[in-house]
């Protein structure tokens, strides 16, 4: 029987499972594939809705006790955080206080980070706007800044706004680890972790080895992502810790989560749970 998998259809998430998803991976199940933005993965992920899911790892807190989190597939790393955007007349105002922030998704990592970073001076108002609606929305004006991430790292600046802060250089100079931003799930009554890691990690090697057999695959999903877009998305995106989550991959985990829970923003959650697989 096939196996449900939730990717979103961003550049980085088909490159890395365009070999699993179309049969190229030996010895893994067929898999039958749902593409969604990740504010829309977290929620479905709750109700237990696929196999094997990408989410935020900020999401991690409500859903470990019935999913597994798998240490490869994700996007973590370094100089890819999300954006703060401003139009220019606010440019250098980094209190938001009065102001009306649009941000992705409400159990995002970017918006756990932003909570994080403001927590001292938090806006007025924020809501949760479609990812394509956040740009042109702060541009004209309806809100005062918007919370991006992804291919908008590269093309803010076409819609006449600034950035207000970088949280991956906050997140970084603050922890000195990279951010971690979405994480592979394997659902616990469903799929055996560590096969699933196998899985996972052939196909990411397999986009390594031939990364034009996912070319037009990940172009098809992306959303009329200019090529060069695309690319220095994936060049961003999927990194080492594609492959392997790693001491510091994990790392950062614990500290983004245990912040969060400190600080009242996320439930608690034990330590062995928040901890990857491993084989």
């Amino acid at each position: 029987m096939a196996l449900s998998l939730a990717i979103s259809p961003c550049p980085n998430d088909t490159f890395v499972f365009h070999a699993l998803v179309h049969g190229l991976v030996p010895g893994a199940p067929a898999m039958d594939v749902t593409y969604a933005d990740v504010d829309v993965t977290n929620t479905a992920a709750e109700r237990g809705a696929y196999d094997l899911v990408k989410v935020s790892y900020a999401a991690l807190p409500w859903l470990l006790d019935d999913y597994h989190l798998l240490p490869c597939g994700g996007a973590l790393g370094r100089g890819c955080g999300p954006l703060v955007l401003t139009r220019p007349d606010r440019a250098g105002n980094t209190d938001l206080t009065g102001a009306t922030v649009a941000v992705p998704g409400d159990r995002t990592t970017a918006y756990l980070l932003f909570r994080l970073w403001s927590a001292d001076r938090p806006p007025a108002r924020i809501e949760v706007v479609p990812f394509h609606e956040i740009m042109p929305g702060v541009a004209a004006g309806r809100y005062d800044a918007g919370l991006v991430i992804h291919e908008a790292r590269f093309t803010y600046p076409r819609h006449g706004l600034t950035a207000l802060v970088d949280l991956g250089q906050w997140w970084e100079a603050d922890t000195g680890l990279p951010i971690p931003l979405g994480a592979i799930l394997a659902r616990r009554d469903a799929v055996d972790p560590v096969a699933a890691t196998g899985w996972i990690r052939d196909s990411v090697r397999r986009a390594w080895a031939d990364p034009a057999a996912s070319r037009e695959y990940v172009l098809r999903h992306a959303q009329e992502m200019e090529r060069d877009v695309v690319d220095q998305h994936i060049a961003l995106y999927v990194n080492e810790f594609t492959a392997e989550l790693g001491a510091d991959g994990q790392a950062a985990v614990d500290a983004l989560l245990g912040r969060a829970a400190a600080a009242g923003l996320t439930p608690q959650i034990s330590s062995s749970r928040a901890t990857a697989w491993t084989n």
